[in-house]
């Protein structure tokens, strides 16, 4: 009679109850799929490898501590652990767009690069939605400006009629949401571009 498949979950339980060989176990059984996506975005082997080997360090290191909870599968978080390294190999090696650090901050400076390739796409679509999730921490007046004049294309008198307030008014909201969303950035440590 055969043995039953062990389960991605069972072997973490396992492995974090002293296991050492449900870890090997887990690497074998996904070291394909995960190692295709990092070189898929990487295109070097040595690279693909050194990063393969980071997501496993993280991935023990995270198991080790007790900080995995099982909130979906365990492939799909070890695909968004190598997906955010291959984001960091991107952004350490100065191959994005950067913006100065001014008082007049656009954090949409980052964003409107149009001649973007396969690793700028990835970048951007991450940056995006960083950004997006900052954004939701805004005040609701700050949060609906920006909103509408990012992602609607708005122009302030129009934004003016949608919200009832003064140009002026929409002008100041705007200011403040980028002052704000500024200090987010800053207060949580976040790099967008580096």
């Amino acid at each position: 009679m055969r043995n039953p498949i062990i389960s991605d979950s069972e072997l973490v339980l396992s492995y974090i109850n002293g296991n050492e060989q449900s870890i090997e176990i887990l690497i074998k059984r996904h070291k394909q799929r995960i190692y295709s996506f990092i070189y898929s975005k990487v295109l070097d082997r040595d690279l693909t490898e050194d990063i393969f080997q980071d997501t496993f360090i993280k991935v023990i290191r995270t198991l080790k501590l007790g900080n995995y909870n099982e909130q979906g599968k365990f492939v799909s978080w070890v695909m968004r652990i190598a997906h955010n390294l291959v984001i960091d190999h991107f952004r350490k090696s100065n191959r994005i767009p950067k913006f100065e650090s001014s008082y007049d901050f656009d954090i949409f400076s980052v964003l409107s690069d149009s001649s973007l390739n396969a690793e700028k796409t990835l970048i951007k679509s991450q940056i995006i939605n960083d950004v997006k999730k900052l954004i939701e921490e805004l005040p609701c007046d700050q949060k609906n400006v920006l909103k509408y004049r990012f992602y609607n294309d708005m122009s302030f008198k129009e934004i003016s009629g949608k919200t009832g307030v003064s140009i002026n008014t929409s002008l100041g909201r705007m200011r403040y949401a980028l002052i704000n969303l500024r200090n987010i950035i800053e207060k949580k440590n976040i790099v967008l571009t580096d």
